[in-house]
């Protein structure tokens, strides 16, 4: 007796059922992203940080002729960067930041005495003063900075997992460096034999331009932080590395981070100087953003990526949503990638028909 080919469900209890069973799997889905959500970040942290390296990787491997040796150079090289900046720029840093922080008040009193903010408070009713005034308190109380950060085992926990993902990220990198072509042609391999050749294409493409993508930006966001810094000591400003380091992290963001970088500097530039001095270090900001958006960010970046400038703005927003600054940095490769495979996959195949 053969079992009947088509099972039609009509009850009401049945298709209950099933949609209480589809929600419920939909939860648990949910659930297992959350909780391994760490891990998939790091691996993306890992992933995007080899294809950063990856030219320079190669650039190294034409003269050292193996690849092992050419990895080994750039990891050296990164961690001599690395020890540089925790030896040098680490300890003006978290000095200047204590002081940053021991100095908001006077630093949100100046804030408030600019014109333009009285203005605003007037309007509201002195409720903008009244929210900075409270929120400066709060921050600068150091009994409050525990509960900021759930608490002092929090804190440990928090810094502790932060040093495994490091570390995490660190062996990640070193993997896929070694292991990045091994991967692509294990991925090659997973698609027909007769495209082959194409998905290798678009590969190296999205490879090359993930590199030059990530490489430019950091160069760029480089040059602009020791731009900053030096207006800034030149004009007196206290914080310059605090505020060089802020700039730099902006920057990383492409098209808004500049612009968010230099309002930061300005502003707290404004609440600490002079109206004069304030005046200078903008105009030099603002000069130096037009020198960078017209003759240095075109030579860095070349043809890294060919993504429209208002699909950059959309994907960049999307993505620092979604995760942040490692989202806002993924969002323009991962833009350039999904235009990459529709101008060479899909309007092909469409032209085809």
């Amino acid at each position: 007796m053969s079992a009947p080919s088509n099972v039609k469900i009509t009850h009401p209890y049945q298709v209950g059922l099933l949609l209480g069973l589809g929600v419920l799997t939909a939860i648990a889905l949910g659930n297992a992203v959350i909780s391994i959500a760490s891990i998939i970040t790091s691996i993306f942290t890992a992933l995007f940080i080899t294809l950063g390296l990856e030219p320079l990787v190669q650039m190294i491997q034409k003269r050292v002729k193996r690849r092992g040796y050419a990895i080994s150079i750039v990891a050296f090289g990164l961690l001599t960067v690395l020890l540089s900046v925790i030896f040098l720029i680490l300890p003006p840093l978290i000095s200047q930041t204590g002081s940053f922080v021991s100095n908001l008040p006077e630093l949100l009193k100046g804030f408030l005495q600019l014109p333009w903010i009285q203005s605003l408070d007037a309007r509201f009713g002195g409720a903008i003063s009244t929210a900075i005034n409270t929120s400066g308190a709060y921050l600068v109380d150091s009994k409050n900075w525990p509960n900021l950060l759930g608490g002092v085992v929090q804190v440990g926990i928090t810094l502790f997992n932060g040093a495994i993902a490091f570390l995490t990220v660190c062996i990640l990198t070193l993997y896929f460096m070694s292991s990045l072509h091994s991967i692509k042609s294990v991925l090659i391999n997973l698609v027909a034999k007769t495209k082959r050749n194409k998905v290798t294409e678009i590969v190296d493409q999205v490879i090359a331009s993930v590199g030059k993508y990530v490489m430019g930006q950091v160069v760029i966001a480089s040059i602009n932080a020791s731009i900053v810094f030096v207006v800034l000591l030149i004009a007196g400003v206290k914080f310059a590395v605090v505020l060089a380091f802020i700039d730099f992290l902006f920057v990383l963001v492409p098209m808004i981070g500049s612009i968010s970088g230099a309002t930061v500097v300005i502003i707290v530039s404004a609440a600490t100087t002079t109206p004069q001095t304030t005046l200078g270090v903008a105009i030099a900001i603002l000069l130096y953003m037009q020198i960078e958006a017209y003759v240095i960010a075109p030579r860095v970046m070349k043809k890294a990526v060919n993504v429209p400038a208002a699909l950059v703005v959309v994907s960049a927003l999307t993505g620092g949503s979604l995760l942040g600054l490692l989202g806002s940095l993924l969002a323009i490769p991962v833009a350039a990638t999904l235009l990459l495979i529709i101008r060479e996959v899909w309007v092909p195949h469409q032209n085809k028909k």
